[in-house]
């Protein structure tokens, strides 16, 4: 069962996040840092662009574990200009819907200067570990929304 936790003596979130969130049993899947690259190498060069893709990476890593969206249990993005954080709340909750991951984001320089961010995340799953990428299942909590991003 997944938990959300947001303490009233801790400030609400702002922009779409939890504070903490727990579950058990679960599965885990760690997903790397996300670049803004396609797999020719080229970057795209507005902030826009690769941020939706670094998005589409993330998906397509949690697709391939039979996971989507709703399985995010926390996000951390890297911003090179922290001029870029209120597009970035605005293509993540497009991204994520209603579901409301915890979440870090940091200002920091890329180790590529063409990259404008990077994005790693954790997800998981509750119910047994065997459950393979053909038979995913749905995190315990009824009212998690399914996302029409999830593939």
């Amino acid at each position: 069962m997944v938990q959300r936790h947001d303490p009233s003596s801790v400030p609400a979130p702002q922009g779409g996040y939890a504070l903490g969130l727990s579950a058990a049993p679960l599965r885990l899947l760690f997903i790397s840092g996300q670049i803004p690259e396609r797999r020719d190498g080229t970057v795209p060069e507005d902030f826009e662009a690769q941020c939706r893709l670094a998005w589409e990476h993330v998906l397509a890593v949690l697709s391939d574990a039979g996971l989507g969206p709703v399985h995010l249990l926390k996000v951390t993005t890297f911003l090179a200009d922290r001029a870029d954080a209120e597009l970035n709340g605005r293509i993540r909750r497009e991204v994520l819907g209603a579901h409301e991951p915890a979440l870090t984001v940091v200002a920091v320089n890329t180790l590529d200067p063409r990259w404008l961010l990077e994005i790693e995340a954790i997800a998981g799953e509750t119910g047994p570990a065997e459950r393979t990428r053909d038979a995913p299942c749905r995190l315990d909590d009824e009212q998690a929304p399914s996302s029409p991003s999830a593939k």
